[in-house]
């Protein structure tokens, strides 16, 4: 132990006497850390997390490539490890010094920047402290074992210096450490998992934005230790005295084994693919970790009050606070500014019933119709148009927690999903008829994503209960009969149904129910939903009824445009696609599709013409006698039927409400605060409060008076994150 400590001992003097290595240990990290923070506008708050973890890659880097690797290179050739030739002492407890030494010069660089960005940016501390000096640790090790390595397979110092500077430029530019992965092509994303530097910036980007730990890191973990002991083991197996011995070429692939790790974590990250929706996640992160004020707008709050000019203050994905009128200097709050003069500014929408795999509309291409193509851009069409969340009503259960997750975690953009199905309905029910034209060897596996038919009650509060657990955050059922002409459905039966919402209260689920008529909304309020779907389009909805929903707290989701939409469709008017937002938001193919189907006249029906406009003359009808009533209102639009687009629908839903006598200001209440309560998410969104998410949505003009300004966006934000609208349908 005696000469391991001598030698350390002896390599931190001379370490601390070269005023370069002080100069590049200490000091410039700090001037690249306070220029990049200023360049860069980072604020106050978790955005300056990301230039701390790109300061402590970079100073690792330096650490291990140069601080080990060119050092040990410079001593060779100035002769200065011929001396300890003579000594009775091996290579190992130079090396272990020098990686000793290394580690305990560096460990004060993170400790001074986290403090820092602290007190000097509000950056909040790291919850997870000890994953930190680990990552930090190992980082360092692994580096300096690598830089080991390069110092034993060089001959010369020309040759050390090209090697160690291809090694030290490839991972400064490729590992997320400069420019977010997420920026860079796929290919190079790819690229970059081969290198032990974009394991560091995962790493600390996941302790600092997610409280990740080091459990969450594992296979980067034990590559970053391997690649130590490795490189330890064959610095020591290929160590050099002296500049006259020379590396044989074939001992240099030696290098191999030490990065072996990360070769073979790149080549199964290549083949997963799952390192693009991480960086996609990262970058979400950084984007939302941003301080900026949107000042002097007109402020509707969600619940019906309006600040006529207020300011909105955003930090980290929440919003911060509220003030009157323009609120305070943004320079003293390192914060950006979003002029808000002419518009007003509004809780992110809430759609409260869509269907995300049905394009809504007819596609000239098959692929529009393939749920992993066709969900994410609903998502993303819904959030484009300033819906920030919506309830997802009969889409496939895998599908729907799969693109929950995606978006929940950042790795895809779109509306936060809520999920309620699969549906509960009977065989021949309404819900089964799509499956009537799908082939019969792949009919039961889509049956048990879309529909559930339970026999008994007791299958029908197995089947809850499997859902509760499955992850649903509701429950719904049907009990419209359909319309006659061919559009007749059996109806559940009642003590089914009544089972399924016993089931859903005590597993603390919301229950919707797709109704049609008078009769159906009796029962549905009866059993006890939380929500009626579309209420009575065939007549009227009783007094008695409506009382009931409101001593209940049922809320009525009227979609009027549903019944408009089939309407316009079967008297074959296409005016709706003509629409601003509608051809911004919905995929060219299936805009061609649909017109030309549409206009072609094949599907005219004067019969069910006339069916659905009396419907949805009905149904404006009961939803002005409901609100009279005060019942309560949430918006949704069904988005997925036909002729009935995610995003651009849910506007057009709310200009109907204001031309059926709703007023537009419960109307905007309806699509903000009050779905956020049938959510039961009214903590986190559909309000503009402090302390929930920052899901907002500014918009030219006031929706107050006219309704379709809500069409005229300015600005979405989602979690805090400024959207790049154009941005979201890039594929």
């Amino acid at each position: 132990m005696r000469p391991y400590i001598a030698i350390f001992r002896n390599n931190l003097m001379l370490t601390l006497r070269d005023r370069s290595v002080l100069f590049f240990n200490y000091l410039f990290p700090f001037i690249f850390f306070f220029a990049f923070a200023e360049l860069f506008h980072a604020g106050t708050g978790g955005g300056i997390a990301y230039f701390v973890g790109t300061v402590l890659t970079m100073g690792i880097l330096g650490n291990g490539l140069w601080g080990a690797g060119m050092r040990s290179v410079q001593e060779r050739e100035a002769n200065i490890l011929r001396r300890f030739k003579v000594t009775p002492i091996s290579p190992l407890p130079i090396l272990v010094a020098a990686m000793a030494s290394g580690w305990l010069l560096y460990l004060p660089v993170p400790i001074l920047l986290v403090t820092l960005a602290h007190f000097l940016y509000a950056m909040p501390l790291p919850h997870n402290w000890i994953s930190l000096f680990v990552m930090v640790t190992l980082g360092v090790c692994a580096l300096r074992a690598i830089g080991l390595i390069l110092a034993s397979v060089t001959n010369t110092m020309q040759e050390a210096m090209i090697a160690i500077q291809m090694a030290y430029m490839s991972q400064l530019f490729l590992s997320g450490a400069t420019i977010p992965s997420a920026m860079l092509p796929k290919w190079a994303q790819t690229l970059a998992e081969f290198l032990p530097a974009s394991y560091l910036v995962t790493g600390f980007q996941g302790i600092f934005f997610r409280n990740q730990t080091l459990a969450d890191n594992l296979p980067a973990v034990g590559a970053l230790l391997v690649s130590t002991t490795m490189g330890v083991f064959l610095a020591v197996q290929l160590f050099r005295w002296e500049k006259g011995e020379k590396m044989q070429p074939r001992k240099k692939l030696w290098v191999l084994a030490v990065v072996g790790p990360f070769l073979l974590m790149g080549c199964y990250r290549g083949y997963s693919k799952e390192h693009l929706g991480q960086n996609e996640a990262m970058f979400r992160d950084l984007q939302r970790s941003g301080v900026f004020l949107i000042r002097n707008t007109r402020v509707f709050v969600g619940d019906g009050t309006l600040i006529e000019n207020g300011s909105v203050l955003v930090r980290d994905g929440k919003i911060a606070d509220i003030f009157e009128g323009a609120g305070p200097d943004p320079e003293k709050l390192k914060a950006d500014v979003v002029e808000g003069a002419g518009k007003t500014l509004l809780p992110g929408l809430i759609d409260a019933q869509v269907r995300l795999g049905s394009p809504g509309g007819i596609s000239t291409s098959s692929e529009d119709y393939d749920p992993k193509k066709a969900m994410p851009h609903a998502a993303a069409a819904l959030l484009y148009s300033g819906v920030t969340a919506a309830r997802s009503v009969g889409d496939g259960l895998d599908a729907s927690r799969s693109l929950r997750g995606e978006i929940a975690n950042g790795s895809k953009l779109g509306a936060q999903l809520f999920i309620c199905g699969p549906i509960f309905t009977v065989e021949n029910g309404h819900g089964t008829e799509f499956l009537q034209n799908v082939p019969e060897a792949a009919r039961d596996a889509l049956k048990a994503q879309l529909v559930r038919t339970p026999k008994t009650p007791e299958e029908a509060r197995r089947q809850v209960r499997e859902l509760k657990a499955a992850g649903v955050d509701g429950v719904k059922a049907i009990l419209e009969a359909g319309w006659g002409d061919g559009m007749l459905y059996d109806r559940l039966d009642l003590l089914l149904v009544r089972s399924v919402a016993e089931e859903a209260r005590a597993q603390n689920l919301p229950l919707a129910t797709h109704t049609g008529d008078a009769r159906d909304v009796t029962d549905a309020v009866e059993i006890g939903s939380s929500s009626i779907e579309h209420g009575s389009w065939r007549d009227e909805v009783p007094d008695a009824v409506l009382e009931r929903m409101v001593r209940q707290g049922v809320y009525l989701d009227p979609a009027l445009g549903v019944a408009e939409a089939y309407a316009n469709y079967f008297a074959g008017k296409g005016d709706t696609l003509n629409n601003s937002l509608v051809q911004q938001a919905v995929l060219g193919t299936v805009l061609k599709g649909t017109r030309e189907f549409v206009t072609s006249g094949k599907g005219a029906d004067a019969t069910k013409a006339a069916l659905f406009q009396s419907a949805f003359e009905r149904a404006g009808a009961n939803l002005l006698r409901a609100w009279k009533a005060g019942v309560p209102l949430v918006a949704g639009s069904e988005a997925g039927s036909p002729m009935v687009f995610h995003g651009p629908s849910l506007h057009h839903e709310l200009q109907l409400w204001v031309k059926a006598g709703i007023p537009a200001k419960v109307a905007l209440t309806a699509a903000t605060g009050n779905g956020a309560k049938l959510m039961r998410a009214e903590n986190r969104i559909g309000a503009i409060r402090k302390g929930l998410d920052a899901d907002l949505l500014l918009v030219d003009g006031n929706p107050l008076e006219d309704i379709s300004a809500t069409e005229r966006i300015s600005l979405v934000v989602f979690k805090g994150e400024r959207i790049r609208r154009s941005a979201l349908f890039e594929k």
